[in-house]
């Protein structure tokens, strides 16, 4: 079971590696549009704030990733809640907020992580 909450970590971390890819390089580009169903107006109107937030992810992303790699268990475990919770915190924000697409695509999977993390003590 830790191998699989290791591997909803790890899942959880990329994908906020993506999401800041996506936020600090591609906002204004066609993906990064589509991914966030904006017009190139909007997009260019809002790229200062999206990078922003693409940073924030990338320290969900270094958080978790730290997690994976800390030798210690109890730490290890103390780091993965901590950051598994600010994402579900982040999920829950942004589907109250921006848009419900959120609570399913980052919040599902940080719940997924967190639960198997909490099963089995890490």
């Amino acid at each position: 079971m830790k191998l699989i909450a290791d591997l909803f970590i790890a899942l959880v971390a990329l994908e906020h590696v993506y999401i800041l890819v996506l936020e600090m390089f591609l906002w204004t580009r066609p993906a990064g549009r589509k991914a966030f169903r904006m017009s190139a107006a909007q997009a260019e109107a809002t790229k200062i704030m999206a990078a922003n937030q693409g940073l924030y992810n990338g320290f969900l992303a270094a958080g978790l990733f730290w997690a994976l790699i800390q030798p210690e268990p109890a730490f290890a475990l103390q780091l993965a809640v901590f950051f598994l919770g600010c994402v579900l915190v982040a999920a829950l924000y942004g589907g109250m907020t921006a848009s419900r697409r959120i609570l399913m695509i980052q919040g599902g999977p940080a719940l997924i992580a967190l639960i198997f993390v909490l099963l089995t003590g890490l």
